[in-house]
């Protein structure tokens, strides 16, 4: 993960009969809304873009294996705390909202997790960040090799290249249908348009965009420009904010040398802050400030240069909201 890481006996009889009338609308309800087939995605094993697979569910998963914590968090706003078999990647910021039901899942490791840990909670759904569908030790297997043991997946379409802030709400769609929880599905995605909508209310009088570029590093010393080229969830976050990643079409390694002589208004980094033994945001800009191979550039001089923790930027979830609204109260404290 470094460079290279929620009666009276009398009415007794009455109730009886009511509940098995609504125990039976119940059933009822449930049989005509299964099976569900959603739009999802695969990768080969190797390859760099995803393709449409789709998933047919004959009734809401059981056991499912969360591969991070943002996506194991919107299980819980979704009241699916009960189905949640185990969780990788725990660490980054929580969200403090169902943080105490996060803590008493099966939390599997500190990092990414690979298959076999995967497999060991014998789940019926393996769900969550794209990129972490993979068979390296990393990753919890392809979405291929899974369903061919019968497994089903869900990648989160906001992970995959094309995925937007916008594919969240595609993604909580999708999850209502195929756990029966509609209600609590659009309850939630309500409350994120109300939130993002306040965001742009707040910022629609800054009109012109300004430039930026991402170090992601954990050495403050050890400089490691991402362009994130394929980031389209990434760079559209940060648009947000009026911000342009100003390396989004460079497809190779971008230079300290570049970074300098390209001169972006905004420079990101990743605040490590929550993980175990990671450098605190704080330190992390210090470092950078007086790092004197940057001294030149116009996002030093005026101070322009901010943290954010690394799943607000990579998580690919509804957190990413958490941060941007930080940054926002960062960048332009009198909007």
């Amino acid at each position: 993960m470094k460079k290279t890481m929620m009666i009276t006996l009398l009415s007794l009889a009455i109730f009886t009969g009511c509940a098995t009338k609504e125990q039976s609308a119940s059933d009822k309800e449930t049989s005509t809304d299964y099976p569900v087939t959603i739009k999802n995605f695969t990768r080969a094993e190797g390859a760099e873009s995803w393709q449409s697979k789709e998933q047919t569910f004959e009734k809401a998963p059981e056991k499912v294996l969360a591969n991070t914590r943002p996506a194991a968090e919107l299980l819980l706003h979704l009241g699916l705390k009960d189905k949640i078999a185990g969780v990788g990647a725990v660490f980054g910021a929580p969200d403090t909202t169902v943080e105490k039901d996060f803590d008493q899942l099966n939390q599997l490791s500190e990092d990414y997790i690979g298959k076999e840990m995967a497999l060991s909670v014998d789940p019926d759904l393996v769900y969550g960040r794209g990129g972490l569908f993979d068979n390296q030790d990393w990753g919890v297997g392809t979405v291929d090799s899974l369903n061919e043991m019968g497994i089903k997946t869900f990648v989160l379409h906001s992970s995959v290249t094309g995925g937007t802030f916008e594919s969240i709400y595609d993604d909580i769609d999708n999850l209502g249908k195929v756990f029966h929880v509609k209600d609590k599905a659009e309850s939630f995605k309500r409350e994120l348009k109300e939130r993002q909508s306040a965001l742009e209310t707040k910022l629609k009088r800054i009109k012109e965009k300004r430039t930026f570029a991402y170090i992601h590093t954990t050495d403050p010393n050890e400089l490691y420009i991402y362009p994130a080229h394929n980031e389209t969830f990434f760079n559209d976050i940060f648009t947000m904010v009026k911000l342009e990643n100003v390396f989004k079409d460079e497809k190779g390694e971008v230079s300290v040398e570049k970074l300098i002589e390209t001169d972006p208004e905004v420079l990101i980094l990743a605040d490590w802050s929550s993980t175990k033994g990671g450098i605190s945001g704080e330190k992390m800009l210090e470092g950078i400030m007086n790092n004197p191979k940057l001294s030149s550039m116009q996002a030093i001089k005026n101070k322009q240069v901010y943290t954010v923790d690394y799943n607000y930027m990579f998580g690919y979830g509804y957190q990413s909201l958490d941060g941007i609204e930080k940054l926002a109260d960062e960048m332009y404290p009198e909007k």
